[in-house]
């Protein structure tokens, strides 16, 4: 009892799973650390795995008592008859009605992640051979490039740096925490995927093609995926890495890479705007005096008729 006790303390130990990265000898889904994730962890734990749990131990029943109850032994003259209109029919409804309760919370999830919320921060993910490159197109910020660190390529020096094996990389991509983040994912050569599972991301970057997602990330910290397509020779070494900030930090962000916060466009605009309607307010002022002055010059030019006529006489 001590011994298994030892043993089952040692696994809940290695169960212990690190928010935002792959830990070893763990069970289950990695953790999710935004709504999409924990409503796909919530399908798979609640909806799938139960249906496939009893799926499988029925199947393994019926063999076990087929294999027992009709073998060659225990049943020498075999049964003549080869239908059963019943079970044909009850193999073919069943499963077509778990599918469709399935279906039901699928197409729901689905559904969420088809229906994004005004986003607040849009980004723009383009996959390369063998990198990703991030632009905020909304606040002036592009070209911001992502490669695995080279210490992050070998298991002993990654441990050794503190760099997640082949997840470490130089630049990642900063976003706010609590904010929801468009992502709009392309390929510039061949077909890639941005797939990180702490978010519950994994969308096809195709060249030539636009695609969306997004996410809402709920703490702060670092969140690690991969290129998760076949994309050429160098696939295992193009990661992901997301850095969720305080809007503060955010902001210092744009601002350092050399791009514009939404509150500084929002000021820029206001300001544009109101010089607008002083312009507008200026040429209606102009206008209006204009036209009192063309009203005014016929009844001058009446007065100065009507005093220089006796002179004329």
């Amino acid at each position: 009892m001590t011994a298994l006790a030892g043993a089952l303390g040692a696994g809940a130990v290695w169960a212990q799973e690190k928010l935002g990265q792959p830990t070893d000898k763990s069970l289950g889904l990695q953790p999710g650390a935004a709504p999409l994730k924990h409503d796909a962890i919530w399908f798979h734990d609640i909806i799938l795995l139960p249906i496939i749990t009893v799926i499988v131990l029925f199947v393994l029943a019926l063999l076990i008592w087929i294999v027992l109850r009709y073998n060659k032994r225990a049943n020498p003259k075999p049964a003549s008859f080869s239908h059963n209109t019943a079970i044909e029919i009850l193999w073919t409804v069943i499963p077509v009605l778990i599918l469709v309760f399935i279906a039901f919370f699928s197409f729901s999830l689905l559904r969420k992640y088809n229906d994004m919320p005004t986003p607040d921060v849009v980004v723009k993910a383009t996959g390369y051979q063998w990198y990703w490159a991030y632009d905020y197109p909304e606040l002036g910020v592009e070209g911001v490039e992502s490669r695995l660190l080279p210490e992050a390529r070998e298991l002993k020096t990654a441990h050794a740096a503190k760099v997640p094996f082949l997840l470490g990389v130089d630049n990642e991509l900063i976003v706010p925490v609590n904010k929801v983040v468009q992502v709009q994912v392309t390929g510039y050569d061949v077909i890639h995927s941005f797939a990180l599972p702490a978010f519950g991301l994994k969308t096809d970057a195709i060249p030539g093609r636009l695609n969306s997602t997004w996410f809402k990330a709920e703490k702060p910290g670092i969140y690690y995926g991969q290129c998760s397509e076949l994309c050429g020779v160098d696939h295992a070494y193009m990661p992901i890495a997301i850095r969720v900030v305080s809007e503060k930090e955010f902001d210092a962000y744009i601002i350092k890479a050399g791009g514009k916060t939404k509150a500084m466009i929002a000021a820029e605009e206001a300001a544009a705007a109101a010089a607008a309607q002083q312009a507008a307010e200026n040429a209606a002022a102009s206008a209006d005096a204009s036209a009192t002055a063309s009203a005014a010059a016929p009844a001058e030019a009446d007065a100065a008729a009507s005093a220089a006529a006796p002179a004329v006489q």
